[in-house]
């Protein structure tokens, strides 16, 4: 038989209290932001599964909830940002959008609403072609400090900080391609 057997990974101290530092707490005096490797962090998820006995043949299907990873790659470490239950909308919008119909069975596709809000993905720890990066302290505490500093930007700084950035990086391009030709 194949058994499927999950890397997990404990958040060390200093990456929480960098994290925590720099984000702040939120409403329940939790850190505002925290840092979970991906097999770790698991969310509901209500639909209709396919079945496979130990062999791996395919044996039918069942409706109910299950415990997920939430974010992809599993194998790598995600910031998160704890977002208030108020920016999931009220209870019964939460059960209008988010209850599916299997069949005559009602299921909470995505787990039951979040009263006490929850933690949302904002950045994977990942290098450039999306390959795994260590783990440290300064690395998360600069994206918790990314993401604020945006937060209080407008969409139009935003647009303009990043037209800023791609010309900036043509220009060192076109600068480092014509020192390579002799230009």
């Amino acid at each position: 038989m194949i058994q499927v057997l999950r890397e997990t990974h404990e958040t060390p101290a200093e990456v929480e209290e960098a994290v925590a530092r720099a984000g702040g707490s939120n409403l329940f005096g939790e850190p505002s932001f925290r840092v979970v490797w991906g097999w770790n962090r698991l969310t509901w998820i209500g639909g209709k599964w396919d079945l496979y006995d130990s062999q791996g043949n395919y044996t039918g299907q069942r409706v109910e909830m299950r415990r997920e990873p939430k974010h992809l790659p599993v194998n790598r470490w995600h910031v998160e940002r704890w977002m208030p239950p108020a920016s999931y909308g009220s209870p019964r919008d939460w059960d209008k959008q988010t209850t599916e119909i299997e069949g005559a069975q009602r299921i909470a596709s995505l787990g039951p609403y979040p009263s006490r809000g929850d933690y949302e993905h904002c950045f994977t720890l990942a290098g450039p072609a999306g390959e795994f990066i260590p783990l440290s302290a300064a690395a998360c505490e600069w994206v918790v400090r990314a993401v604020l500093w945006a937060k209080g930007k407008t969409r139009g700084e935003g647009r303009a900080a990043l037209i800023r950035h791609a010309e900036k990086q043509q220009r060192d391009y076109e600068t480092h391609a014509n020192d390579v030709l002799g230009l």
